[in-house]
C-alpha cells in the first residue's frame, strides 16, 4: 500500500536493545491531502532512516505495511514503511527521468521515391 503527502512533524529517534540486538526507530507524521486532510503516524527502523534523510515539509510517497500484535490483551497498531520517495527525485517516476529521451521521429515526405525493395 501507498500513501502520498507532506511531512509535517518528525518525532525523535528512538533506540533500544532487544533480544536480537541494538534497534532504532523514527516516527514521522504525513498529511495526506484531501477535502478533510488526514494524517498517519509512520515508523522507519534501522538503516531507512539515513536512506530516506526526511525533512519537514518533505512531499513523498511511502510504501508501507499495517501490522497489528497483543501485548497484555491489548491490540497496538503500527504503520511501517519499507521505502520512501521523496517527489521530484530521479527515480521516483519514468516521465521525470530525462537521462533516457525518445528518438526523433522519422516521417516520410513526398520527395522520397515510391521504389519499394520489395
Amino acid at each position: 500500500m501507498e500513501l502520498t503527502g507532506t511531512i509535517i512533524s518528525l518525532l525523535p529517534e528512538v533506540n533500544g536493545q532487544g533480544k536480537n540486538g541494538t534497534w532504532r526507530k523514527q516516527e514521522f507524521i504525513l498529511e495526506i491531502p484531501s477535502q478533510y486532510p488526514k494524517k498517519v503516524c509512520i515508523s522507519l527502523w534501522g538503516d531507512k532512516i539515513e536512506q530516506a534523510n526526511l525533512q519537514i515539509n518533505d512531499s513523498v510517497t511511502a510504501s508501507i505495511d499495517i501490522e497489528s500484535r497483543e501485548y497484555n490483551s491489548r491490540w497496538y497498531t503500527e504503520v511501517k514503511a519499507w521505502k520512501v520517495d521523496k517527489a521530484g527525485s530521479a527515480g521516483s517516476s519514468p516521465s521525470s527521468s530525462g537521462s533516457n529521451p525518445l528518438p526523433p521521429v522519422t516521417t516520410f515526405t513526398e520527395d522520397e521515391s515510391d521504389d519499394l525493395p520489395f
